[in-house]
């Protein structure tokens, strides 16, 4: 399906009532074969990790529930999922009567690997744990003080450069990240974090390169993708991570998280802007 045919940037209603068909799955392949990604294996491995807070059910007696969720979606899945259709999806749930979370658990994760085309995970929070959340700020240094001039607002690698010596191991971090919804247009912000070895990146040349997404139209999970390539095909790290934590749309926010070398994301925290 095209994204002419999806919900994003279009009139709808609201279904208050269980309607799996609202999820809109949008191929990786697309996005990936213009940043040459389709080629063969993909350089990284990685998840998008999916925040719900706005999430409600009824109980068999007709009386609301709440929780959170946290939902796992591999970067090798086939299909992202268009992020207005799973907001239309989960607010379907809030007039629909279950005879417990086990049984929303088990419905979310049935559709939503279905939509993706590869397991997704899942981590339901229920109200007694909402005290054991927590906020926190990426590690890192942080580049967004630099005195730097910028005159450029579409995505660039040519910005991009290292400095001479031996190599670091570092992790560099922005909180300057913005691109646009490639429909609506609309603003999506992060903070953005790179954890490399290699050569040392110029940290003026990388501010200015995240930066220049500022006017950019792309997916958050496309735009992650499209960092990491770039700042692997320039500066050649041995070691790259790329990490953006999205603020919240909707009750939802999304984080990609791209590897050659990590295991797995690091503990998921929220920020103070998510």
């Amino acid at each position: 399906m095209t994204l002419s045919h999806g919900p994003l940037g279009q009139p709808v209603s609201y279904a208050s009532q269980y309607d799996p068909s609202l999820l809109f799955p949008i191929a990786r392949a697309h996005n990936r074969a213009a940043l040459a990604l389709d080629r063969g294996p993909l350089p990284f491995h990685g998840v998008d990790i999916w925040n719900a807070y706005e999430l409600s059910w009824l109980d068999a007696k007709g009386k609301p529930r709440v929780a959170m969720a946290t939902f796992s979606v591999p970067a090798d899945s086939p299909n992202i999922i268009e992020s207005k259709s799973f907001k239309l999806y989960l607010n379907s749930y809030n007039q629909t009567r279950l005879v417990n979370s086990a049984a929303l658990r088990g419905r979310l994760e049935r559709d939503l690997s279905a939509a993706a085309g590869a397991p997704v995970g899942l981590n339901f929070i229920l109200p007694q744990r909402f005290g054991e959340l927590r906020m926190a700020e990426p590690e890192g240094i942080y580049i967004d003080k630099l005195d730097v001039e910028i005159d450029t607002y579409e995505p660039d690698a040519g910005l991009l450069r290292t400095r001479p010596g031996d190599p670091v191991e570092e992790t560099l971090a922005s909180r300057l990240l913005k691109s646009n919804c490639p429909v609506t247009g609309q603003p999506d912000w992060a903070t953005l974090q790179i954890r490399y070895r290699g050569a040392p990146i110029d940290r003026e040349s990388l501010l200015r390169y995240v930066v220049s997404f500022r006017q950019h139209a792309e997916f958050h999970e496309h735009c992650v993708e499209r960092i990491y390539t770039d700042v692997m095909q320039t500066c050649r790290p041995e070691k790259l991570t790329v990490y953006a934590r999205y603020t919240r749309r909707g009750g939802l926010d999304i984080n990609p998280w791209r590897s050659n070398f990590e295991a797995a994301p690091p503990p998921e925290v929220r920020t103070v802007r998510q």
